[in-house]
């Protein structure tokens, strides 16, 4: 029996991410999904996103993907309940090729678990590439670069006490249940057909603790 043969079905791979995502969407103020979970349109009436995501410690199967980087771009023409999203996925240049096809499963939706919802939810795939991508804190900021194609910068919102970032805590949210809310000093997209500038608009930042296969 050849190694292809072998090869476990993708949805039934044992994965897991920790680390942390940060996104910048075109809602004006912060994003009402993570309370609504969707059931509330974006401030818009569409959703345009661009995220990044490090990953500290991951596996999918027997591959390690830990220090690698991910940057993904969404578009949700509506209520995000109600699916429809296009997405895409930059993959870190440095990943090998078991961790490049493992990171495309997770983040297509097809590794099933916490990100399994985009297999739901994600009408077109618009595809993945690799790129150099850097993902930097420096104080509280956080950017990502992925080449030209995504530049972008997040900062906390800081609340009544300026040494505390404000946190909606305990949600649902598929991302985590803890999202610190945010803002974009930089949000520029030049990718699949998309011109996108979300510079001030909603951000947010979330620590993951993500896994599959499950539900």
């Amino acid at each position: 029996m050849t190694e292809t043969m072998d090869k476990p079905a993708v949805g039934t791979v044992p994965w897991a991410i920790k680390g942390e995502l940060i996104l910048n969407c075109n809602c004006t103020v912060f994003c009402p999904c993570v309370v609504s979970l969707g059931k509330h349109a974006p401030t818009e009436g569409y959703c345009q996103a661009w995220a990044g995501v490090r990953i500290d410690s991951g596996h999918y199967g027997d591959t390690d993907i830990s220090g690698l980087n991910v940057g993904l771009l969404l578009e949700i023409p509506g209520l995000m309940a109600r699916g429809n999203w296009q997405a895409a996925a930059f993959i870190d240049e440095r990943a090998t090729e078991d961790a490049y096809e493992g990171l495309v499963n997770i983040f297509s939706g097809a590794a099933r678990g916490t990100t399994g919802l985009f297999g739901l939810l994600v009408s077109e795939f618009l595809g993945a590439e690799r790129a150099a991508i850097s993902y930097e804190t420096e104080g509280d900021k956080r950017r990502l670069m992925v080449g030209k194609k995504i530049q972008g910068e997040v900062v906390p919102v800081r609340g009544a006490d300026p040494d505390r970032e404000i946190v909606v805590t305990n949600t649902e949210y598929w991302m985590g249940p803890d999202i610190t809310v945010a803002t974009a000093t930089k949000g520029r997209v030049r990718a699949f057909g998309r011109v996108w500038d979300f510079d001030g608009r909603s951000a947010e930042i979330c620590q993951i603790d993500w896994n599959g296969p499950g539900r």
